[in-house]
């Protein structure tokens, strides 16, 4: 097959806040032939993106190309004006980012921003572009295409605004596509229908493909062949059957492992005769917007749910988006109060908002937030991020204060000279370390962590999962572990509860989560996790009862 992406010795180089000139890519080189999908899997800050980005011409503020070529279909993107770079996006190369929910105007509808590229190009008329569009959202396996597009971003779900990004890549008919971790914040029912709806879509238009991931399996299903990436630097590449059974450098040998964390040592049960649960959620009913007369609110989220957290053991609570799992934690912290149910800690009942509860009520229960980006105030330093908890519930300052902040760096592994620096300055997972050393900062007994792994890479998720599970030795913490990532679960759980459109539909202990799991959703979600086999998810494709019920749910 020929060539029709030809990167050639690409060197890049930004530029420091101090106006120091550092290199960041270093002299990275492959091909991707026509019809083919190549993935560039690393860690976070090993330049996937930033390459990735280059083959639209595209250099993030503060960065350069030194060097190279980067050659798309006969042309280099370094040499071409920015005139004729614009001609080609959209058209020729096009993109499809790992947030839709920012690559969408919420004010316009969605059929129009899909075809503005045909409009701002003028490859064809309005009207066969909204055709065009319409069997778009057809193959891309979209409910109700014909009028989908009639609606507003907010009115759909985030794996339908997913796939209604990639139509607006797709209309005007690239020959190039640059997935950008698209699947990475999905659960994983919807990420298989994404998945499949991309691959089907790609398939059929015979066209070219980069996808940026760190995940391994997704990779695996999407994938021809992988380039392996650190620090700006190829360290590997071969096809996805080679990387994937007989890698050859550490560093992905490291990427695997990192796939199949440690799964956690259970800690016994308490005595029947033991002190009562750390924490006990009892019929809790919740939910948003306007409420009737007998105070329930308009769309219910938490229906009568009630689940119980032993001392210094751990519950995974896990579930597609939508069926509850974040408004129960926002329940539990007393953000979201309950219309009816009880919340209690050490047995003592919680006030249901968290402003009317004692300062002492709220040291013991701390969360942490899916987004430390949105978690850490940006004008603030990390000192005094950690330090405010510590004025706040132990009244501690001075002196004593900046020993004690030193003291939780260190024991999230981060530096007492982070205490210096701003959240904008720090990698994803340094900033969710933070954000976990301020919860530490109260001296809690119950930690709520909602997704906080979600939007980390694989090696570094891993590290702050061993983390936890070193702090919890350290500490004697419980934790609440919210994810949709069900190996990140088996890591640090000792009992899993399975939540669906807002109920409990099963609790059973981590280590049964395959093969114990007795209600039809269960199964479904456990079946739906992605391995590390090419063939997964053709198979599962060909499985009429596994789409039958992916379909039901």
């Amino acid at each position: 097959m020929a060539s029709f992406v030809e990167i050639r010795d690409l060197k890049l180089g930004a530029v420091t806040d101090s106006g120091r000139d550092i290199d960041i890519i270093k002299g990275v080189s492959f091909d991707i032939a026509e019809g083919e999908i190549v993935a560039l899997i690393g860690e976070s800050g090993s330049g996937k993106t930033t390459i990735a980005m280059t083959l639209m011409g595209h250099c993030r503020p503060g960065c350069y190309v030194q060097s190279g070529a980067v050659v798309v279909d006969g042309k280099d993107m370094v040499q071409l004006s920015e005139r004729q770079r614009a001609a080609m996006r959209g058209t020729e190369v096009a993109y499809v980012p790992q947030s839709a929910a920012a690559a969408f105007n919420p004010c316009k509808r969605l059929l129009d921003q899909v075809v503005e590229v045909a409009r701002i190009h003028k490859l064809m008329p309005m009207d066969q572009a909204r055709a065009k569009a319409v069997e778009l959202f057809r193959a891309l396996a979209l409910p109700d295409p014909e009028t989908i597009g009639q609606r507003y971003p907010h009115q759909v779900s985030g794996g339908q605004l997913q796939r209604l990004s990639a139509a607006m890549a797709l209309i005007g008919g690239p020959k190039l596509v640059i997935f950008d971790e698209p699947t990475t914040a999905l659960d994983v029912t919807t990420q298989i229908e994404v998945l499949r709806a991309f691959k089907s879509v790609m398939t059929a238009g015979g066209m070219a493909g980069v996808y940026v991931s760190h995940d391994l399996a997704v990779v695996a299903q999407i994938a021809d062949r992988i380039v392996v990436l650190r620090g700006g630097e190829v360290q590997e590449v071969g096809t996805t059957q080679q990387i994937l059974h007989d890698a050859q450098h550490p560093y992905t040998r490291e990427l695997l492992a990192a796939f199949h964390p440690v799964p956690h040592a259970a800690v016994a049960p308490a005595p029947q005769a033991a002190p009562v649960p750390a924490l006990e959620v009892v019929g809790v009913t919740a939910g948003y917007g306007p409420v009737d007369a007998s105070g329930v609110p308009h769309k219910l989220a938490l229906r009568d749910v009630g689940c119980a957290l032993e001392k210094g053991r751990n519950l995974g609570v896990i579930g597609e988006s939508g069926s509850g799992k974040s408004t129960l934690a926002r329940a539990i912290a007393g953000l979201l109060p309950p219309s009816s149910g009880s919340i209690l800690l050490g047995g003592k009942v919680l006030a249901g908002d968290a402003r009317q509860r004692s300062k002492d009520e709220l040291r013991r229960l701390q969360i942490v937030f899916q987004l430390a980006d949105t978690a850490l105030n940006p004008a603030r330093p990390v000192g005094d991020i950690l330090g405010r908890p510590l004025s706040f519930y132990h009244g501690m300052k001075g002196a004593a204060r900046e020993a004690r902040i030193v003291e939780l760096l260190d024991m999230v592994r981060l530096p007492a000279a982070m205490r210096h620096r701003l959240p904008g300055e720090l990698s994803g997972g340094q900033k969710q370390r933070v954000n976990l050393a301020r919860a530490l900062a109260a001296n809690p007994e119950v930690i709520l962590c909602d997704e906080i792994t979600s939007a980390l890479d694989t090696v570094v998720a891993a590290a702050v999962i061993e983390l936890l599970k070193e702090l919890q030795r350290e500490l004697d913490l419980s934790y609440v572990f919210i994810s949709h990532d069900l190996s990140t679960v088996q890591a640090i759980c000792d009992e899993v509860m399975v939540m669906f459109a807002g109920e409990k539909v099963e609790h059973l202990p981590a280590d049964r989560i395959h093969g114990g799991a007795q209600h039809a959703y269960s199964r479904l979600l456990f079946a739906s996790v992605p391995k590390l086999d090419t063939g997964w998810l053709d198979g599962l494709s060909r499985d009429p009862e596994f789409s039958a019920a992916l379909a039901r749910r």
